[in-house]
């Protein structure tokens, strides 16, 4: 088995992260050795397996139900299901009033939108909510008395009883649960870099610095991006209107993202600190902080991300770490004609999260890595991990 089998889906389409096609045919399971390196090819006397399992004939199929399909986040949650070739026995759409009555198009066939409603929502096996926080406080405790509910908003990501989960990172915690929270999408896109060096190094801080793209605002601030930006470009305004962000976006960075806390941060950043300890299993007073900032892009954030680690930094070995991760690329030749680095244009509508720039930090010097991060938060942020927990649900027997 060469090494490019691992990668272009023919052998691993299953695995979370590969970029591939899902549970739908064999799933292969590569397990690394102590370097944490891929092989070229596996060969008797190494320290590799390659296992085949969940055939097709084994998977069980599952009833998914999907709140806020017609939203942003929802449309990708089925385009994953699509594309990763989930177990899909039956599709239910469930929307609101104004949604009701009109039909989506998908792979599983034409589905009508429901209206919404709980105990419909129970009959299904697993529920994705791409709704806000508020409507998920009010229903998805009940719908998960009958459904394995996945929640994308944030009203259960603090909760001590709920897992918050990003599968490569603390799968194991979400077996037999009926309430998963999914994270926020720059602490998911964030963690996927930083997870492998932390399992390589240790670490005793974090700090990172992000880079949003308007979409983080919904169609409403893509919409004033272009227009606003229009509006400059042909000479109609000196500076761009704003109603969605604090300031106009247009040839601007904004650093404020949700509301300011008493700590001077904004909600936004402390999610990053908080989600960071919860999904890593650090301390609860782990010393990690965000300044997180609004700039004129359509799609994709990105993050400068500091480490200070435990143990000596090898730039070479971190790469290796990096390349090796399920769900992450590394794009980092400084060299190159032209120099390869992360970019939102280039990780827009990928699974992976690109990851380059990497090098020993001037702050923390033979203790310290910094890198620089671009992931796509409507897929990797959002709902490629929700349909990742799906598929961890799938493998643990929870949605047998």
């Amino acid at each position: 088995l060469q090494e490019e089998d691992i990668f272009d889906g023919s052998f691993s389409n299953s695995v979370p992260g590969s970029g591939g096609e899902g549970l739908g045919s064999d799933l292969v399971v590569v397990t690394r050795d102590e370097r944490g390196s891929l092989p070229g090819e596996f060969e008797s006397g190494e320290a590799w397996r390659c296992i085949t399992c969940l055939t097709d004939n084994d998977v069980a199929m599952a009833k998914v139900g999907v709140v806020g399909a017609t939203g942003a986040v929802g449309k990708e949650v089925v385009g994953c299901l699509e594309q990763r070739n989930f177990p899909v026995e039956s599709l239910r759409i469930f929307g609101s009033s104004r949604s009701a009555g009109s039909t989506v198009k998908s792979k599983f066939g034409d589905v009508t939108v429901e209206l919404f409603d709980v105990e419909a929502a129970k009959e299904c096996d697993v529920v994705f909510l791409a709704v806000s926080g508020e409507f998920a406080l009010e229903h998805a405790e009940a719908i998960s008395e009958g459904a394995i509910v996945i929640d994308n908003s944030s009203a259960f990501r603090y909760k001590p009883s709920v897992p918050l989960c990003v599968p490569e990172i603390n799968g194991s915690t979400i077996k037999g649960k009926k309430l998963i929270a999914n994270p926020n999408c720059t602490t998911a896109i964030g963690l996927m870099a930083v997870n492998p060096l932390l399992k390589k190094f240790g670490m005793k801080k974090l700090i990172m610095s992000t880079y949003q793209a308007s979409s983080g605002a919904g169609q409403e601030g893509m919409d004033e991006l272009k227009e606003g930006t229009k509006a400059v470009v042909n000479g109609e305004r000196d500076v761009a209107e704003n109603k969605v962000f604090a300031h106009p976006l247009p040839f601007n960075v904004i650093p404020h993202i949700d509301k300011f806390q008493e700590n001077g941060y904004t909600k936004e950043e402390m999610k990053v600190t908080w989600e960071t300890r919860k999904i890593c299993g650090l301390a609860s007073d782990f010393p990690a902080s965000c300044t997180a900032v609004r700039i004129p892009t359509y799609r994709a954030h990105s993050e400068s991300i500091v480490m200070e680690t435990e143990k000596k930094v090898d730039v070479g070995v971190a790469q290796a770490a990096l390349a090796s991760a399920p769900g992450v690329k590394l794009v980092d030749d400084i060299r190159a004609d032209p120099p390869t680095y992360p970019m939102p244009l280039s990780a827009t509508g990928k699974y992976d999260v690109e990851v380059g720039r990497v090098r020993r930090s001037e702050a923390f010097g033979d203790y310290g890595l910094e890198f620089f991060v671009s992931g796509d938060q409507l897929l990797r942020g959002a709902a490629l991990n929700a349909v990742l927990v799906a598929e961890e649900c799938v493998k643990n027997g929870d949605l047998a």
